[in-house]
């Protein structure tokens, strides 16, 4: 049986964009990190904050699909075979 938790080197690369995007976001709402002056600090954390989700949100949902394909292998057309 693979591993669950092995994902592909695309996806731990939008996963690793995401964490540093999210905590882009916390330096900019702590004020420990300055704004451009053309868009306010709050409304730019906001957005990098989605963003930041937005990119992990592959590997979430690759490692809930391999999940539900392991534990409920009928549902997906799979017939369990052992070696």
């Amino acid at each position: 049986m693979r591993n669950l938790a092995r994902l592909p080197r695309g996806v731990l690369l939008l996963e690793a964009a995401g964490v540093m995007v999210i905590i882009v976001a916390l330096l900019l709402v702590n004020d420990w990190l300055a704004a451009p002056a053309t868009i306010g600090q709050k409304p730019l954390a906001t957005l990098l904050f989605f963003l930041g989700v937005a990119l992990m949100l592959p590997a979430a949902w690759l490692m809930m699909w391999r999940t539900a394909k392991a534990m409920a292998p009928q549902l997906f057309s799979q017939t369990n075979k052992k070696k």
